[in-house]
């Protein structure tokens, strides 16, 4: 179990400090440590939400949020995280989407933007649209859904780094908190009972490794590192859940 909270810690930390709640690879640390697939997701969106929480406050508090347009993509994905939280899944197709997900996001973080700096690429107007299925599947495989949205965020050239960080957080903290409504009500009050007893003490190391991540992304890391460091976390966790 030691290995298991240090590993939490260091990948809050990791995480927060791009944005990210960590979901995915909570979700493959528990499977590989043969937790029962149907209470991961409630275990890895508690951790998200902990995680996040600290992380959308502090970008908030600095005032890098991009409160219009991060309000709006949270508002469209969050029902859809709800559906896909009450949808039942098998432990095979759990891990395959969510593994094969998250390669594909990956690969977008290296593709060639055609835009000058600073200028918006045609396709973020359509970047609404893409809000409800990822909150769907965000929400079916027990993560926040920013790991797939900040990708697509920086290949549109939506905004700054950090703007697109502090929006990918929010949009953690209120898909997890509708995912996790949509997986207690589907699994029942037995299920979260032990979510919890098998989750707390790594709630209390994600909250500590996400405080100081999130501290970091603010003040230390250069936004092409928090960019370059979404796609390799991403993929990385992708690759690692297919195998």
């Amino acid at each position: 179990m030691i290995w298991l909270i240090a590993a939490f810690f260091v990948t809050a930390l990791l995480y927060a400090s791009v944005g990210f709640g960590g979901g995915s690879t909570y979700n493959a640390l528990l499977a590989l440590s043969g937790v029962d697939y149907r209470v991961l997701p409630l275990i890895a969106l508690s951790c998200n939400i902990v995680v996040v929480a600290g992380s959308t406050f502090r970008f908030a508090r600095a005032g890098v949020t991009p409160w219009r347009g991060a309000l709006l993509l949270t508002a469209i994905a969050a029902p859809a995280a709800f559906l896909g939280g009450l949808t039942p899944i098998g432990e095979g197709t759990f891990l395959g989407v969510l593994g094969a997900s998250l390669v594909l996001t990956a690969l977008t973080m290296f593709l060639p933007v055609a835009c000058t700096a600073g200028e918006p690429h045609p396709a973020s107007r359509l970047l609404p649209v893409a809000a409800a299925p990822l909150g769907y599947l965000a929400g079916l495989v027990g993560v926040g859904g920013g790991i797939f949205l900040a990708p697509l965020l920086h290949l549109a050239r939506w905004n700054e780094a950090r703007a697109i960080a502090a929006t990918a957080s929010l949009f953690i903290l209120v898909n997890s908190l509708f995912g996790l409504l949509g997986q207690v009500l589907k699994g029942g009050e037995g299920r979260l009972v032990a979510a919890v007893d098998a989750g707390l003490p790594l709630i209390i190391a994600v909250a500590i490794g996400g405080q100081i991540g999130s501290l970091l992304a603010l003040r230390f890391l250069p936004q092409r590192w928090i960019r370059w460091g979404t796609a390799l976390l991403t993929g990385w966790v992708g690759f690692r859940l297919m195998l």
